[in-house]
């Protein structure tokens, strides 16, 4: 019962880092304008995403506007995109095999291949983690190298988006998940009583009488024959 309560849990929290995961992918608050200097009050501010910026205006219009060419964009941001990508995905697969491995579900109930499913599912919600941490990481790293870095001026510094604090969440959430499925569930296939082999039933061991009573009964029919009026001796 602990078992299958450690599965849920650790299943629900993966399927929070995996809608985290996806809001992260599509918002454009990867980076923001950096407020640097005395001019706090700006009239417009800039942020960005890995599929598209977006510019925000005092008077409250907020525009945003795709990337034109994909080909031309920085190799970080393409790699970025394709770890996200495959993190959402590893996630949704991660989410069908945990579905039929754990053991609150009747998918394949009885069967072997019930604790491997599971356990497979927890390896691939990890993977999907990390896939996501990579990319957040990556970027968080240049962002905070641009901001501190005194040739660079002002008006080209971002700071940290909204996007990469959800992106560090959802892939602690989808790690973390991930490690309470196996967990849970190689726990679970341990405990579990395994069925009796067919044919497997030991056979009684063949009874053997004891000699002396071989030897008592061999006795007994030689006196019977002696009582019976009829004497060996006569057919020697």
């Amino acid at each position: 019962m602990a078992s299958m309560a450690l599965q849920l849990l650790g299943f629900f929290l993966s399927l929070l880092g995996l809608l985290g995961t996806l809001i992260a992918t599509l918002l454009p608050h990867w980076w923001r304008t950096a407020h640097v200097g005395t001019n706090i009050i700006t009239a417009v501010a800039y942020m960005k995403g890995l599929w598209m910026e977006c510019v925000w205006h005092s008077t409250g219009i907020y525009q945003c506007q795709a990337h034109r060419s994909q080909l031309a964009l920085p190799r970080d941001l393409r790699a970025a995109r394709a770890m996200m990508v495959i993190s959402s995905v590893l996630s949704a697969l991660a989410c069908a095999l945990a579905v039929v491995g754990m053991e609150c579900t009747q998918c394949a109930k009885g069967t072997s291949a019930k604790t491997p499913t599971a356990v497979a599912g927890g390896v691939a919600f990890i993977l999907a983690g990390l896939f996501c941490l990579v990319p957040v990481s990556w970027t968080t790293s240049d962002v905070v190298a641009d901001f501190y870095n005194p040739l660079l001026p002002s008006g080209m510094k971002y700071e940290i988006g909204q996007a990469l604090y959800l992106g560090f969440a959802s892939a602690s959430l989808s790690i973390l998940g991930g490690a309470l499925l196996c967990a849970s569930s190689l726990c679970a296939g341990s405990s579990a009583p395994r069925p009796p082999r067919p044919g497997g039933v030991p056979r009684a061991a063949p009874s053997c009488r004891p000699p002396a009573a071989c030897g008592g009964n061999h006795a007994s029919s030689r006196t019977s024959a002696s009582h019976s009026g009829y004497r060996l001796s006569d057919y020697v």
